[in-house]
């Protein structure tokens, strides 16, 4: 769906973005993570044609124009953009006419999504009126309106609470599921764990992680461990080379030292207790974007 190539954007002696080569599948969600000031930003606005490459192609379904890029492309951004004294009706009826949609297409989509986001009824109020989270769904809706081919979300949950978070969840995965290609850039690492199928990673403008979700994790070696045993865990809490994480019932997690593996862990568990499960803590998004960002050792950077 996209391939951006040796993507470069400097401003002044700032590189903002430096040689960016990425592929977004068809039909998947695409997680595009970093830290502030990484460069995130500066690579969607090229891709939706607000800013120019200084170097590199962008190109959308084979085709390198920018008009047939912002006619596909539907853009939540970060910096939320409607007008206070406008109602919901009519903001949304403006931002579908801007996309080419006739008025009776307009109405009927606006309908669908007012009542499919929890908010039929709010076509008279007036957006003022609205709480942050109602405005930023009532955004949402402006950005899919147009049925776009790629979908652009730059921080989407930001002022939702966990119920609106779960709609806007849902949402999205119908839109992957009918066909919609998206974008999802974001802080929150639990969403990515639940909707990305790929990810990369941004560091001071370079590409430093990329791949399938599962995949990128495989590359982490693991430090936790958890136990669960026939009985008390307190004889695990001695075991030499680890330390508690947490420990509740007949369960312990422990962290190993770099310097002791998980068989010898294993062989101390079984020595100490009657050992029922034993298993390796695969490493969280989280903890993957600290490790690279930060330069930890423990897995292979991309």
């Amino acid at each position: 769906m996209l391939e951006i190539t040796h993507l470069t954007k400097r401003y002044g002696s700032h590189v903002a973005n430096d040689d960016i080569s990425l592929r977004v599948q068809t039909g998947r969600i695409f997680g595009l993570l970093g830290p502030n000031g990484a460069g995130k930003t500066t690579l969607i606005r090229m891709i939706t044609g607000i800013t120019l490459p200084d170097a590199g192609t962008i190109s959308l379904g084979g085709d390198s124009t920018i008009d047939s890029r912002r006619e596909r492309i539907g853009y939540l951004p970060e910096e939320r953009g409607l007008y206070k004294k406008m109602t919901v009706a009519k903001q949304l009826q403006y931002f579908a006419g801007l996309k080419g949609l006739d008025a009776k297409t307009a109405e009927q989509r606006i309908n669908y999504w007012l009542e499919r986001m929890d908010a039929s009824g709010w076509g008279e109020k007036k957006i003022q009126e609205l709480s942050k989270g109602m405005q930023q769904k009532v955004q949402f809706i402006s950005t899919i309106l147009h049925q776009p081919s790629l979908l652009i979300l730059d921080e989407p949950f930001s002022g939702l609470d966990p119920v609106n978070a779960d709609v806007l969840i849902g949402v999205t995965r119908e839109l992957q599921t009918a066909g919609t290609t998206i974008i999802l850039s974001t802080h929150q690492m639990d969403q990515v764990e639940r909707l990305c199928d790929d990810i990369a990673l941004i560091n001071r403008g370079r590409v430093v992680l990329s791949g399938e979700v599962a995949e990128v994790r495989s590359r982490f070696d693991s430090d936790r461990l958890r136990i669960r045993c026939a009985g008390a865990t307190k004889p695990l809490e001695s075991i030499a080379g680890t330390s508690v994480i947490s420990s509740f019932g007949s369960t312990i997690e422990l962290r190993r030292d770099a310097s002791t593996s998980v068989r010898q862990i294993l062989e101390q568990a079984n020595a100490l207790a009657e050992i029922i499960e034993f298993s390796v803590i695969q490493p969280s998004l989280h903890e993957i974007f600290v490790r690279t960002v930060t330069g930890s050792s423990g897995g292979t950077e991309a």
